[in-house]
């Protein structure tokens, strides 16, 4: 079966999924299984394995291997997979990128190295990674300086887009950035440059604005993802409003996940009550939930199924 590879047109959901563990720490495959089967059945149209949190950075490489060679033979095709690669080292980034390209992975998602503090740093950065990674492997740029530190101005981005086109999508998720959405659409909207595509993340805090300034969907993950799938799919339909309304139904538990180095053990605690996967324990070091935690996030499932079937 020929891989879909994104591209500057690609739309949709790519769910962004997490690592599952038993409790005693490896990886639980059996509830990787179940996961990926969850994604498939809430109708994503890709899905993105290994990025920050999938906790790819917990993971030793044979570990990462396993899982990426695992996901993959799971989907079967089904559903292009992109694969998180970003790496300090751009020998073993291009040396795991080419092994997830080989196993049918539809493009990378890389982020560039930490504390870049010029655009020529980060333009100089990028110009060997995707010289390196050749001009057939598609890759997805994650910006999200919060965690990297690396700002990547409006002009840097043009400069990478018209230099490099195997530069095919940007994942969106700089705080306060909708402008940037904006001016990248301008550009390319009057010829000016070439269009790419623009998925963003943080949880889709800000997914209905962020389309109606021209993102083309969501690559971030969120423990309900049917939620992002209904609001990207009824936005690109012309229901506007409606996709505004099912997100607002939705704010003040996803609002509740986005919390910094916090969220990722709420998102795997919903997806364990779920019934979707069996532990939701992060590795070490990790945040963990305390009983108030709990509690409170009981209520807010609780409140959310009220609005939902009530």
């Amino acid at each position: 079966m020929a891989v879909e590879t994104i591209n500057e047109t690609t739309r949709g959901v790519y769910i962004i999924a997490p690592t599952p563990f038993t409790p005693t720490g490896d990886i639980d495959f059996d509830s990787t299984d179940s996961l990926i089967d969850f994604y498939l059945e809430c109708g994503v149209t890709g899905i993105t394995i290994l990025g920050v949190l999938g906790e790819a950075f917990k993971l030793a490489p044979t570990e990462a291997k396993a899982f990426l060679t695992h996901v993959m033979k799971r989907v079967d095709g089904r559903k292009p997979i992109v694969v998180g690669a970003s790496n300090p080292g751009t020998d073993n980034l291009v040396r795991f990128a080419r092994e997830a390209m080989d196993l049918g992975a539809a493009g990378l998602m890389i982020a560039p190295q930490p504390f870049l503090k010029t655009d020529d740093q980060v333009f100089g950065y990028w110009s060997e990674v995707l010289t390196r990674l050749g001009p057939d492997v598609p890759v997805c740029y994650q910006d999200y300086p919060q965690t990297s530190n690396t700002v990547s101005s409006v002009a840097v981005l043009h400069r990478l887009i018209d230099a490099f086109p195997n530069f095919v999508m940007l994942k969106h998720e700089e705080g306060s950035g909708l402008s940037k959405i904006t001016k990248m659409r301008e550009r390319s909207d009057k010829g000016e440059g070439r269009r790419v595509s623009i998925l963003v993340g943080n949880g889709g805090l800000y997914l209905p604005q962020e389309l109606r300034r021209g993102a083309d969907g969501a690559m971030t993950g969120f423990a309900y993802p049917e939620m992002l799938v209904g609001v990207v799919e009824k936005f690109h339909a012309g229901d506007v409003e409606g996709a505004e309304d099912l997100f607002d139904l939705y704010l003040p538990i996803l609002r509740h996940e986005q919390q910094l180095g916090f969220g990722l053990a709420v998102r795997k605690e919903v997806l364990k009550r779920r019934g979707i996967i069996a532990c939701s324990d992060t590795r070490h070091p990790g945040p963990k939930l305390t009983a108030r935690d709990h509690q409170e996030l009981g209520e807010l499932m609780a409140r959310l199924q009220r609005k939902l079937h009530g």
